[in-house]
């Protein structure tokens, strides 16, 4: 085991949390005050990890923190002789869960990135329904103008969790109905969504993995975050976001051109998440699949 000295840990806890709280402090400060921000909110309300754990710095299996008293008083850490580590022994709850992980992971990087969704999934989640949509911005088309978007464009979305939360009337018009026991055979590395979603996947690795992965897809997922909503019906520009006009020919070029740069910045994230789960399932501690 690699022990690291408090001089030589501190400096990389630091460094986190000061990188983490370009991202925390503006959100906890809207909280606060009572504000919302439709884009920047979304990866602390959607994705259930609280900020005081994103600006948590973790060494990983492997690695040993010498006076430590704030990581020894966490629940998932021991400490022996002065050494604080990650408890190794808890690895074995997480064996299905890693297990999944990897096949969701394997399976998405071997497929061919789909890039012909042009951001639908948030029009079709007010189809219809313009009254009672996810945001308070208003629509930029209007009611009217955004289901004729979604009627006159074919719904091709891959990921379960955008839709699942499309409207009822929106539902039968993507080209199959997604459940849960779909995703592994339907995620594909072209999707906005499961590009974020590999923030979710590193930050449920933790504390067994080093904490800059997490950061990590949390900056990407937060630059795909404000694509998505630059792509959707809503009119963000008061907050200083630029629509790409996804209804005109020129818009949907634009939101490819993004959507494959996302998908080139993905790919060494999901490369790195699945060795580090190879690397889990691996363990002495865990029985090996």
């Amino acid at each position: 085991m690699q022990v690291l000295s408090r001089s030589a840990w501190l400096p990389l806890a630091e460094a986190h949390r000061e990188r983490a709280r370009r991202h925390t402090a503006p959100h906890l400060a809207r909280r606060a005050d009572g504000e919302k921000h439709p884009v920047a909110d979304f990866l602390f309300e959607y994705y259930n990890l609280s900020p005081g754990a994103l600006e948590r710095w973790h060494p990983g299996l492997g690695v040993g923190l010498a006076d430590a008293p704030e990581y020894a008083a966490l629940g998932a850490y021991v400490e022996s002789d002065g050494v604080a580590t990650v408890d190794a022994s808890r690895l074995g709850k997480r064996l299905s869960g890693l297990r999944w992980t990897r096949e969701l992971l394997a399976r998405t990087a071997a497929r061919s990135p789909r890039t012909g969704c042009f951001g639908l999934h948030e029009w079709a989640m007010v189809y219809r329904e313009a009254d009672d949509r996810r945001h308070p911005a208003p629509l930029r088309l209007g009611a009217a103008g955004t289901d004729e978007v979604v009627e006159s464009n074919r719904l091709v979305c891959t990921h379960v969790d955008a839709f699942r939360f499309f409207t009822d009337e929106a539902r039968p018009l993507n080209v199959e109905v997604l459940g849960r026991e779909h995703q592994l055979d339907r995620e594909q590395p072209g999707c906005l969504h499961a590009t974020m979603d590999l923030y979710r996947i590193a930050f449920r690795l933790l504390p067994f993995v080093e904490a800059t992965i997490v950061l990590d897809t949390f900056e990407l997922a937060l630059a795909v975050r404000e694509v998505d909503m630059k792509a959707s019906p809503y009119d963000l520009a008061d907050l200083g976001y630029e629509p790409i006009r996804i209804e005109t020919p020129e818009g949907k070029a634009e939101y490819v051109r993004r959507q494959r740069g996302f998908t080139e910045a993905a790919a060494p994230l999901r490369a790195r998440l699945l060795e580090h789960v190879e690397q889990l399932l691996g363990q002495p501690t865990i029985v090996n699949p």
